[in-house]
């Protein structure tokens, strides 16, 4: 892991680069243009964005427009405004004509922090799931964010980008590939598998770490795009660790543990538990408190992957 920068920066720095690369790139902003980095794409190619204001479905149905005209649109806000506000217009406008619409909602999770419940979106990969032919896309770290944003540029279809607010840490690498639908193994173990999406990736590497010191191997799978889900990464997972652990800054309903959840049931049954946010609204504080209060931190997950590997050796029919 190295240094902390917001996927959010990846997402801007992104743009930037095809704005340079596609003269078809809009993007355009529901206010909130500093916040989500569309600052850096309105400074470099101010005639190719627009500002919104406060209208998040007004932003949606114009960049279907735009998609209809042949650009490329990224629409900019909040991922509690991108989803929630807006779920008409994408279900109708952009889904079912699978329009070039890419979505970017930042400050998805409880990590906003003192922005409190109503700022705190927990639902989106719930919300999106369910939408025909939205793709869901949850990077990792800075690096896997403008790698993400790059790759949905060029991927026919509505795209769902969730992006954080705070520094995180850069679990992969620059030379790592990045394909949308692939998960990737970013440590082994053969015990257990820790499916983990956002920055719950790094959580989940520190878990793999601190337990291999006590002589269980934890298999450590980024499953970055929850929609179209690498059912093969899953299987294998299955088959091969005999249990499965899921982590997000979600709520559990629906989300990231919803989605392996149903292919596990399906083709390779074995223990599951899913760790995210229970069934509740996040609250203000301090990130790193709030990562302790809701249960985040790779502590709390070390026991879980305890509690499972004990039901792992003591099946119940």
């Amino acid at each position: 892991m190295s240094e902390l920068k917001p996927t959010r920066d990846g997402f801007g720095e992104a743009l930037v680069e095809l704005g340079r690369k596609n003269p078809n790139v809009v993007v355009l902003s529901a206010d909130l243009t500093s916040s989500t980095r569309a600052n850096y794409f309105m400074e470099a190619f101010p005639e190719r964005f627009f500002r919104m204001g406060v209208a998040e479905q007004d932003m949606v149905g114009t960049a279907a427009g735009f998609a209809l005209m042949g650009k490329i649109s990224f629409a900019c806000t909040f991922g509690v405004f991108a989803t929630g506000k807006t779920w008409e217009q994408l279900r109708v406008s952009v889904c079912q004509m699978k329009l070039n619409v890419k979505i970017a909602g930042s400050h998805g999770g409880i990590t906003v922090g003192p922005d409190g419940a109503t700022h705190q979106a927990l639902e989106e990969i719930s919300l999106m799931r369910p939408l025909s032919n939205m793709t869901v896309i949850v990077p990792a770290d800075y690096l896997e964010a403008k790698k993400a944003t790059i790759a949905a540029c060029s991927f026919p279809g509505p795209v769902y980008l969730r992006l954080g607010k705070d520094p995180s840490p850069n679990v992969t690498k620059e030379e790592d590939l990045f394909e949308i639908g692939k998960a990737s193994v970013l440590k082994g173990g053969k015990d257990l598998t820790l499916i983990a999406c956002g920055i719950m990736v790094a959580e989940a590497l520190k878990v793999s770490e601190a337990l291999e010191k006590e002589g269980i191997g934890v298999r450590v799978l980024n499953l970055h795009t929850i929609k179209p889900i690498d059912k093969k990464a899953i299987i294998d997972a299955a088959r091969q660790t005999g249990a499965i652990l899921t982590a997000e800054e979600h709520t559990v309903i629906g989300g990231l543990g919803s989605a392996v959840a149903e292919v596990v049931v399906k083709n390779y049954p074995v223990p599951m538990e899913m760790v995210g946010i229970e069934d509740m609204f996040g609250r203000s504080g301090k990130s790193q408190e709030l990562m302790r209060v809701y249960n985040l931190t790779h502590e709390n997950l070390v026991k879980r992957v305890k509690q499972l590997l004990d039901r792992k050796r003591t099946p119940s029919y």
